[in-house]
């Protein structure tokens, strides 16, 4: 049967997708069970819109992706501010010449420092900021966890902190489960 109208389309794929008896069915299911009773032009393009759309298929999504390698959970610190954890927030809206900022946990007290910073920065900024609000309470920690940012990736970064003798435990790219908590490993 031919589907004309756009609001009966959206009510037959809520209805063959949201239904109970359905169970929110992935795409190439909801598309066969309408395609049974219905056609219209682009019927696939609006199955898997309608599917994109469905906020419980969406949040009750199962992660499918094979695991890259074990999880091995970074040791519990032994002192406050010895092991720290840093990242940046970026993509905020300025505010008095600011839209970045640094954060910077302490993984046993789970204190935090949020710092101010102006884009473009340069690893000799965060250092500078590091300095200026952590250091200057805290001293220099024994490890830092820390994404791969092209800052803490930096020669500069590398070598500030090695000479200082801190060991610097980058997490895994993509690896969303790291969070300052894990750190990827592929050793057994």
């Amino acid at each position: 049967m031919m589907v004309p109208d756009s609001d009966l389309r959206s009510k037959i794929l809520s209805w063959e997708h949201n239904s109970p008896t359905r169970g929110h069915a992935d795409r190439d299911a909801t598309l066969k069970k309408v395609q049974q009773l219905f056609y219209w032009r682009g019927l696939t393009k609006d199955v898997q819109q309608h599917i994109r759309a469905c906020l419980t298929c969406q949040s009750c999504k199962y992660d499918n992706a094979a695991s890259p390698g074990l999880l091995q959970p970074l040791p519990i610190p032994a002192e406050v501010w010895q092991d720290i954890s840093m990242d940046f927030i970026e993509g905020l809206p300025t505010s008095f010449g600011y839209q970045v900022i640094m954060v910077v946990v302490d993984r046993l007290s789970k204190f935090a420092y949020f710092i101010a910073l102006k884009h473009p920065y340069m690893a000799v900024d965060v250092a500078q900021a590091y300095l200026d609000n952590i250091f200057k309470n805290h001293g220099w920690p024994k490890s830092i966890v820390s994404d791969r940012d092209t800052i803490f990736l930096s020669q500069f970064w590398q070598a500030l902190f090695s000479i200082q003798g801190t060991s610097l435990l980058l997490s895994s790219t993509y690896h969303p489960q790291t969070d300052g908590k894990l750190r990827f490993s592929t050793e057994p």
